[in-house]
């Protein structure tokens, strides 16, 4: 059997950025065959895997490309199950290499993504052998592209802790506009990831949410409000509506005629009405769309101008650039949302290991 020297371990560590006392033992199982030794570390490491198949990867990060010419971007999601791994600057590479290679090669599955060719091998070899380098159960768990189309454009952003990132895509006159708005959507994208919308539109809103929705927020005001007039404090608005979806031409008809009512019982000239109505039928309207206002993209306050909605703070980009724009499609990102995260019994995981 070859003696294992130093100088081999440290080469092999070098090239495999294994831990020193596995690549100590791999030369010594391959009688000091260096390239042996790597089959030797990288089958062990498809081992471990498949070992901690069972274990729950909810932590991780989010890795984001976007094209130079914002017409496609990437956003993935790769788990691991500590909040200390996904800080490891080789979880944070292999991420960031995740990200191109989806993007780069326009994968639609976790499959094709590992069948794709990376560097000398397959993408699934390099995963691998970055698994067996960190040392816990990693897994790429979900990504997409959003392409722009004709005239279109797309941005994207990914917050600081890397946990939370938004796609957004619009649709534009030209693609000179397109062009322009580019910084404009990496700041919606922002706004969703702080704001956290669910839907696109309230046109996107199921009926039947709406009406429960409706029936439960309003009880919660009620309730609200009896605590307020105990303390005496000023009450809040009772809604009878919640959503946009609701505000059919009978109901806005319905309150113009109130509102018409109000203002004859309270002796206002005629002749000032027109200069009062829409005035208050947009109150109307604010004050019965809250839920579009917390869960629409299009229908919240844009949080850099909380005097338009984001809607209306893309049209207004737009039209600067003299164009149009319409936010078609936006894709959020949360890191482990939908799954349940495992509580371990940390010495009875070391106990295990250690039988």
């Amino acid at each position: 059997m070859a003696d294992v020297t130093a100088a081999m371990v440290k080469d092999l560590r070098t090239a495999t950025d294994a831990p020193m006392m596995d690549c100590k033992k791999a030369l010594t199982e391959c009688d000091g065959d260096i390239e042996k030794a790597k089959e030797w570390l990288r089958d062990r490491g498809m081992a471990q895997s498949a070992k901690k198949a069972d274990r729950v990867a909810s932590e991780g990060l989010l890795g984001f490309k976007v094209a130079d010419t914002f017409t496609s971007a990437s956003l993935v999601e790769i788990n691991s199950e500590t909040d200390f791994v996904a800080k490891n600057d080789g979880f944070m590479a292999l991420v960031g290499n995740t990200a191109v290679q989806v993007f780069t090669t326009g994968v639609s599955s976790v499959q094709e993504l590992n069948e794709t060719a990376y560097e000398t091998s397959t993408f699934s070899e390099y995963f691998t052998s970055q698994v067996a380098r960190i040392g816990e159960k990693i897994e790429v768990r979900r990504f997409v592209t959003l392409n722009a189309g004709v005239n279109g454009a797309v941005n994207g952003y990914v917050h600081s802790n890397g946990r939370v990132g938004v796609l957004v895509a619009a649709s534009c006159d030209s693609a000179k506009t397109a062009e322009l708005i580019a910084p404009m959507l990496k700041n919606i994208a922002m706004h969703a990831a702080a704001m956290k919308p669910t839907t696109l539109s309230y046109q996107d809103f199921d009926a039947t949410f709406v009406a429960e929705e409706t029936i439960g927020r309003i009880e919660a005001i009620k309730t609200e409000n009896e605590e307020l007039a105990r303390l005496k404090k000023p009450l809040k608005n009772v809604p009878q509506y919640i959503s946009m979806m609701q505000l059919t031409p009978d109901v806005m008809a319905a309150a113009e005629e109130a509102i018409k009512a109000k203002l004859l019982a309270d002796g206002k000239p005629e002749k000032i009405w027109a200069n009062i109505i829409p005035g208050q039928l947009a109150r109307f309207v604010a004050d019965n769309t809250t839920l579009d206002k917390e869960l629409a993209l299009l229908d919240q306050n844009y949080v850099m101008d909380d005097s338009l909605s984001v809607a209306e703070a893309l049209t207004k980009e737009a039209a600067k650039h003299g164009g149009t724009a319409e936010l078609v499609e936006f894709i959020k990102y949360e890191v482990g949302e939908g799954l349940e995260k495992k509580v371990d019994n940390f010495a009875a995981e070391v106990a295990a290991q250690m039988a």
